[in-house]
């Protein structure tokens, strides 16, 4: 998919969704790593990972782009725009867009750590010291599990 066919689906689903033109600059942005999207607010532009076009259904794209036009209106709207405000969440179930970011086929592995004594699972992206770290509900001894 290539930065028009975007503007063109962004345009599409902001006028089937929203009832509103967008109006404003929708492009791929590399730069993205762990984000499906950003809105920007100083220009009204929307930025989206491309990293999205590696699933393969395009669900997350489309709810990845609901959320950043929720942003869009809600702004614009002079509403509550933010992911704490009432008027985002409503407007984001409505439409039914994205509140997370899907997980990436390609992102950092996980490590998973255990307790020996209370079995308290850990999950990390980053490897831990076993030696030096201990189970932050019972004091116990970790272990690495894969």
């Amino acid at each position: 998919m290539t930065n028009e066919e975007l503007q063109v689906l962004v345009e599409k689903l902001s006028i089937d969704w929203f009832h509103r033109e967008f109006q404003h600059l929708a492009i791929f942005n590399a730069r993205l790593q762990t984000t499906g999207g950003r809105y920007h607010l100083n220009d009204h532009h929307i930025d989206i990972n491309p990293k999205l076009l590696d699933f393969d259904d395009q669900l997350n794209l489309i709810g990845v782009i609901k959320h950043e036009l929720c942003h869009y209106h809600l702004h614009l709207a002079n509403e509550g725009y933010r992911h704490r405000d009432a008027a985002f969440k409503h407007l984001l179930t409505a439409v039914g867009g994205l509140r997370y970011a899907p997980k990436f086929p390609n992102e950092s592995p996980e490590y998973s750590y255990e307790c020996l004594h209370c079995h308290q699972l850990y999950i990390r992206r980053r490897k831990i010291d076993t030696k030096r770290f201990r189970c932050g509900k019972c004091r116990g001894e970790l272990i690495k599990k894969r």
